[in-house]
């Protein structure tokens, strides 16, 4: 079963630089997502729920500080910054902002695909510091994104297992609907909790040995769910 491609989210406004990831990228695995404009990254990024987001700085409606505070406010997402500014002080305005990493043009592919895979690295792993979430017979590689239960392959949706990555991050800790929602569907879907009743059913269809009884995605009565990992 083909794994699922990581999202990377593109926004610059230039045409050559655009077709040159997206071809580049794509022969790394990724799927690329392009956006010309701050304004349709802003969007792109909520509507897409990229992996990874790459941001220009000199962008022609806004500055791209202002995109990655825009994202950085309702998505914990790796943003990485491909700018053609050098000066120290328009990368700690970068970093300050919100971005987790910095490459300066010109640049070459084999180091930004190098920290894309880093930043999808740090975004995935737990506070233990493991990758692969243990819950009874099943196991979540989430670096590989790939599901086992019973040693057979098990499919998650995008949206299944951005749900399973975001509640992996607090695992053993109650994360709020709200905050939930914002991060997995973006920050126009704040209310919309009837999803999570959706999706984390069929987590536990999927994932619980017991899913009337769920021992790992756990209810926390009016707050949100908790994610409890094998002992």
């Amino acid at each position: 079963m083909a794994e699922l491609r990581p999202t990377i989210l593109l926004v610059e406004d230039e045409p050559e630089i655009r077709r040159f990831l997206r071809t580049s990228l794509g022969s790394e695995g990724f799927r690329v997502v392009e956006s010309a404009t701050g304004r349709r990254g802003s969007i792109d990024a909520a509507t897409h729920k990229p992996d990874v987001a790459i941001v220009d700085l000199g962008l022609p409606d806004m500055d791209g500080i202002a995109v990655i505070s825009n994202i950085r406010s309702w998505s914990p997402m790796p943003i990485i910054v491909l700018s053609a500014r050098v000066l120290e002080r328009g990368k700690i305005e970068a970093f300050e902002a919100g971005a987790d990493d910095y490459v300066t043009k010109p640049f070459g592919i084999g180091e930004l695909v190098a920290r894309i895979r880093v930043a999808l690295r740090h975004a995935v792993r737990l506070r233990n510091g493991e990758r692969v979430l243990l819950l009874d017979d099943a196991s979540i590689d989430l670096e590989k994104r790939r599901v086992l239960r019973g040693g057979a392959e098990i499919r998650l949706t995008p949206i299944e297992f951005r749900l399973v990555a975001v509640l992996a991050r607090h695992a053993g800790r109650v994360v709020t609907h709200r905050q939930l929602l914002r991060e997995v569907w973006g920050p126009t879907h704040e209310n919309d909790t009837h999803y999570l009743r959706i999706y984390v059913k069929q987590l536990r269809d999927k994932l619980e040995s017991d899913p009337a009884n769920p021992r790992h995605f756990v209810t926390e009565l009016g707050v949100g769910y908790r994610l409890e990992l094998a002992e």
